[in-house]
């Protein structure tokens, strides 16, 4: 057993004397929210948002585990945003908007969001749905709103910002920040203020946005409390370069004198890849982050856990030693590694914000730092079983190797789908697989075995992607990393959860004990009924057995008096 399987039981809150709160055993599924069978081309906080929480519920999940909220820019990934405080302007429900008269139902039809319901048209949703949100803007009369006003005073810190930032890029045709005229790329003073009066209703119209988006998403978000789905959601470690963070506070990141990047993260040249990964994102000046106490990073987490339940952070192995790669250079190979902020930056999150429900996106180079710092911190981390399978070398991601405190996913959005998986296995891998479940399922149903394997695990969390339950091929991908054009495009259609599917499981569920709190009531109660119509059953067989008998007796002791009558 490595030091890796030592870890502590469950997702873990902990506390500020560093004491490990255990949490119950569960299950949940992955499911983004632009996937949704929402209507007008994308997925979004509507009516069948609610109805997908209700099918949750009904197959016993505790979880219903989202990726980012942000905006996303170029590339449409929810990895690379705009801000990250900001929540996607792309998911406010059009259809609440159409009650509240703000846009009529016609407006809505008559846009063009794409011909395929298979996949997002990005393209068309930008042109057209912010066309419709500055309708409803328009009409909102939203400066006469309290509430609005409540919003914009809680959340100025970092909404002035993005506001101002995306109305200035707008007036400078959609071009990076980094491009624009010296004075307001620098906020100097007179500048901010020139911009600030000439995009007075650009600035409003994406507050308003960002006050709706809260409106919606708060309200879904208590409806799947009620129904006692937790929400997972996920932080990216960075932001992007061309983003409100990186404009409005600078000295966050390592730019020179011009805000221009001294170094950029990435991934190492590896087996997947002989260049590496170059990602582009500006990195922290981690020194400066200690001076202040980690305040950015404090109140980025806290926001988030506003949004959210738990927490899953993307990339934690960056916090221990993250790559660094000199600005401009076209690959990745001449990388280097520097050193994280470590354990610090968590214990003062702790000691800051106290109990907090936090996922360790461990994946990748896993070297004994990083497994010492997940092990000081708490966290779970993750267990993908598509990993898990390779004959060559001993794996962590093999079941029997799991400890409690871990999450184990059939697959990411950043995978393959079961189906797709398995089929690319090659030949000693797939008879490897074929072993270590011991099944002879046929193959179009033997995705089934590799849930049940992550389900029964001992892992305290299991969540599985919806297109693994669905048993969906390539076509449902979600990402392929380091490509461009087709990810983040897939879309649920609404018949594709059937009730048979839902009982299906909810069976797995319970068999692995993963009900949720509420299902696990049902069927106490359901046991609890069981038992008392059995015993009301078994006491009316013995009072018809005993009335019988007093009924047989009673009959004998006619006959014998009977007898005796005529004996006399």
């Amino acid at each position: 057993m490595t030091n890796r399987t030592k870890r502590k039981s469950f997702i873990c809150a902990i506390n500020l004397k560093g004491e490990i709160k255990e949490m119950k055993r569960a299950s949940g599924i992955l499911l983004p929210i632009f996937s949704l069978p929402s209507k007008y081309g994308i997925g979004c906080f509507s009516k069948e948002a609610y109805q997908w929480i209700d099918q949750l519920k009904e197959a016993g999940q505790s979880y219903w585990q989202i990726l980012p909220l942000s905006p996303t820019s170029y590339g449409d990934s929810p990895y690379q945003s705009f801000s990250s405080y900001a929540g996607n302007p792309y998911f406010i429900d059009l259809e609440a908007l159409i009650e509240e008269g703000v846009l009529t139902a016609e407006e809505c039809e008559e846009a063009d969001f794409g011909e395929n319901p298979d996949y997002i048209d990005y393209g068309k949703i930008h042109e057209k749905r912010f066309a419709l949100l500055r309708k409803a803007y328009e009409r909102s009369n939203i400066s006469q709103n309290p509430a609005y006003h409540k919003f914009i005073q809680e959340n100025g810190y970092w909404l002035n910002d993005y506001a101002l930032f995306m109305a200035v890029k707008q007036r400078f045709e959609g071009k990076a920040w980094v491009e624009w005229a010296e004075d307001i790329r620098k906020r100097w003073a007179n500048a901010m203020e020139y911009y600030q009066r000439e995009c007075y209703f650009d600035i409003e119209f994406y507050k308003y946005l960002q006050f709706k988006f809260n409106e919606q998403w708060t309200k879904l978000k208590a409806y799947a409390n009620e129904n006692e789905v937790e929400i997972i959601g996920d932080i990216p470690i960075y932001v992007a370069f061309d983003s409100a963070d990186a404009w409005a506070s600078p000295q966050l990141f390592q730019f020179d004198d011009n805000y221009i990047p001294v170094a950029v993260a990435g991934c190492p040249p590896d087996a997947f890849s002989e260049t590496g990964q170059l990602w582009g994102n500006p990195l922290y000046r981690w020194d400066y982050h200690k001076k202040t106490n980690y305040e950015w990073w404090c109140k980025r987490i806290a926001h988030c856990f506003k949004l959210y339940d738990v927490v899953r952070v993307d990339h934690f192995r960056g916090f221990e030693s993250y790559y660094s790669i000199p600005y401009g250079e076209e690959t990745a190979v001449n990388g280097h590694w520097e050193i994280g902020p470590g354990i610090d930056l968590f214990n003062t999150i702790h000691k800051e914000l106290g109990q907090k429900q936090i996922i360790a996106e461990d994946l990748g180079t896993v070297t004994e730092a990083v497994i010492k710092l997940l092990k000081d911190s708490g966290y779970p981390g993750m267990k993908v079983l598509e990993f898990a399978f390779d004959p060559r070398e001993a794996s962590d991601y093999l079941p029997h190797n799991y400890d409690k405190n871990s999450v184990v996913y059939t697959g990411t959005h950043d995978n393959e789908t079961l189906v797709q998986w398995y089929k690319g296995l090659d030949k000693e891998s797939k008879a490897f697989a074929e072993e270590y479940i011991n099944s002879r399922t046929p193959v179009k149903e033997k995705y089934w075995d590799f849930i049940r394997l992550a389900m029964m695990s001992v892992a305290n969390t299991c969540i599985t992607p919806i297109q693994d339950f669905m048993g969906l091929g390539a076509e449902a991908r979600l990402n392929h990393p380091s490509t461009f054009g087709m990810n983040w495009k897939w879309r649920m259609k609404p018949e594709m959860i059937s009730d048979e599917l839902n009982a299906k499981i909810y069976a797995l569920t319970k068999l692995s004990v993963r009900l949720s709190d509420g299902m696990k009531k049902v069927e106490y109660k359901k046991m609890q009924e069981k038992i008392l119509s059995e015993q009301e059953a078994k006491e009316k067989v013995e009072k018809e057995k005993t009335a019988k008998t007093k009924k047989s007796t009673k009959k004998a002791q006619k006959i014998e008096e009977s007898v005796e009558e005529t004996a006399k």
